[in-house]
């Protein structure tokens, strides 16, 4: 199958009119009135970000949600995306048409259309990159940098069970035994991330920074801080949990790292002023999604464990190199 042939099956039925039928060597967007345009690019490599056995729909779920939860964190409305494809040599017709399907569905339950982009063969591991654009009112995206000390930090969902997804997913695919604490629910989350697009609202009346957690809480958390010149004081013991992630840790309490650092959390982290945290917790609580105050911004870090002790980590998140 040559390219044309292959974007015309797979990936025209994708595209909005912005794509131009994927006919042409460019997309054509029209921002809305009133708006700035929010781009961010993520790519994932085969046995780097995702295992190159993991079903095709993961992948292409986990592709464009990684990007549209960098949008939620910025308070920008997705628009559509970009995709950049590079296929190895033993790709399949097969593995390709459950890919689309994929994207597809993922893209509909967002709204979105795909814009165009490139596919290419590599003599490595399959890679994809794709670019997504938002859009947000006019000098209103919500940057990392903005913080102030003394602002509450909140993030929504649970943490940990993306991570240790993972370490269950590795064992499957090295033949090795699940771990006595696995969990499908760990696994999934692994594979699908929720961008948090419906707490967009909400973060743009309140947040005054804001990130998604996806290398780590610990590190991301830092980061967040550091942006804007300040530091961070976590209480481990509120960071939110799911049940099966709380099972594993009473299971095997070595997996309390991995938990807080492992990343692919995709979780909004943000900094509230104090006078707006009523208001952010009622307006997430009305948009259905779950908030947990975990911290604040500070002038010097503390990170305390449930008992108030001082945490310390070997590492405080994923490396992409």
């Amino acid at each position: 199958m040559n390219e044309v042939d292959l974007i015309a099956r797979y990936f025209a039925p994708l595209a909005g009119p912005e794509g131009l039928g994927l006919g042409d060597d460019a997309a054509l967007l029209t921002p809305p009135p009133g708006c700035d345009l929010v781009l961010t690019a993520d790519a994932l490599v085969a046995g780097r970000h995702f295992f190159a056995q993991d079903p095709p729909e993961s992948v292409a779920a986990k592709a464009l949600g990684v990007n549209l939860s960098d949008l939620a964190a910025k308070g920008a409305e997705p628009l559509g995306f970009l995709l950049t494809l590079a296929l190895p040599p033993d790709w399949t017709e097969g593995w390709l048409d459950d890919f689309s399907k994929g994207l597809g569905t993922a893209a509909k339950a967002s709204g979105i259309a795909l814009f165009g982009g490139d596919t290419v063969s590599t003599p490595g591991a399959l890679t994809l990159s794709i670019t997504a654009l938002g859009a947000v009112a006019h000098g209103r995206m919500i940057r990392r940098a903005g913080a102030r000390v003394g602002d509450l930090l909140y993030v929504s969902g649970t943490i940990g069970d993306a991570a240790l997804g993972l370490i269950q997913r590795r064992a499957q695919v090295e033949g090795r035994a699940a771990p006595g604490w696995s969990d499908d629910f760990l696994v999934e989350r692994y594979w699908r991330p929720r961008p948090r697009l419906a707490l967009i609202p909400a973060l743009n009346r309140c947040a005054s920074a804001a990130m998604d957690v996806s290398d780590g809480l610990i590190g991301d958390a830092r980061a967040l801080a550091r942006a804007s010149g300040a530091a961070v004081e976590l209480r481990l013991g509120h960071v939110p949990l799911s049940p099966a992630a709380g099972a594993a840790l009473s299971a095997d309490p070595t997996l309390f790292d991995a938990v807080l650092t492992g990343g692919d959390d995709y979780e909004i982290l943000c900094a509230v002023a104090p006078d707006h945290a009523v208001g952010f917790e009622e307006s997430a609580e009305a948009l259905g999604v779950a908030v947990a105050r975990i911290g604040r911004i500070a002038e010097r870090e503390a990170i305390l464990g449930s008992d108030g002790a001082p945490v310390i980590f070997g590492r405080d998140r994923f490396s992409h190199f």
